[in-house]
């Protein structure tokens, strides 16, 4: 069975959790990175940590095929009260960690290369450090499908737009709920068909894309 790793599926209500089914009903093995559910428990706010878990993983269950990048750190601040403290935080586990994976994945590929999936958002405003971070993970995960390419491995950013995750409260849950052409929020399950695809070697041949995967929401814009 070829083998993924997952991070960011600690909430039940994650989009993370309502990938690991679908991939698992597709035939792959899933292993997890949470600190308190995890197979491998990691903080990838370290400097070495996320190196090291990719390399404790592939030593002991053999070469990884796919990564699901589904981590972040999220604490609501602006320009004017962010901490360089904080801002750091943010860099490090959703942009440092994502670099410091995927560069861990593409030494142990086998020649039958592998694919990579991480999550972003365009939330920047009033969330200032994790749209920025967010961002920086944009860019890493592009230049990934043209630098690792020659490897066999794709790379991909998918931005799922508003999943109600357990994050939104009413007001917002009805303030965003006009604005979508569907009538109605994403969810896990919808997510998880479409990071399944981008794994399927039918799915391989998108590489270096920036997917909004919103249902149309974005659309309006």
């Amino acid at each position: 069975m070829p083998l993924v790793l997952v991070t960011g599926g600690a909430r039940a209500n994650s989009i993370a959790a309502g990938i690991i089914p679908r991939l698992e009903a597709d035939g792959w093995s899933v292993v997890t990175s949470e600190l308190d559910t995890g197979d491998y428990p990691c903080d990838l706010a370290g400097p070495t940590a996320p190196t090291e878990l990719v390399e404790r993983v592939s030593r002991e269950r053999g070469p990884i095929h796919a990564l699901v990048l589904s981590h972040a750190h999220g604490v609501e601040s602006g320009i004017l009260d962010t901490t360089a403290e904080s801002f750091d935080r943010h860099v490090a586990v959703n942009a440092r960690a994502t670099l410091l994976m995927i560069a861990a994945f593409a030494r142990q590929v086998d020649e039958t290369g592998g694919a990579i999936v991480a999550f972003t958002s365009d939330h920047t405003t009033g969330n200032l450090p994790y749209g920025a971070s967010k961002g920086a993970l944009d860019r890493i995960v592009i230049s990934a499908a043209r630098e690792l390419g020659p490897r066999g491995i794709s790379a991909n950013v998918v931005n799922p737009g508003p999943i109600d995750t357990g994050w939104m409260d009413a007001d917002t849950r009805d303030a965003l709920a006009g604005y979508h052409p569907l009538g109605r929020f994403g969810t896990p399950r919808d997510i998880a068909g479409i990071t399944a695809f981008l794994l399927s070697d039918a799915g391989r041949w998108v590489s270096g894309q920036l997917l909004h995967t919103d249902g149309g929401f974005t659309a309006r814009f």
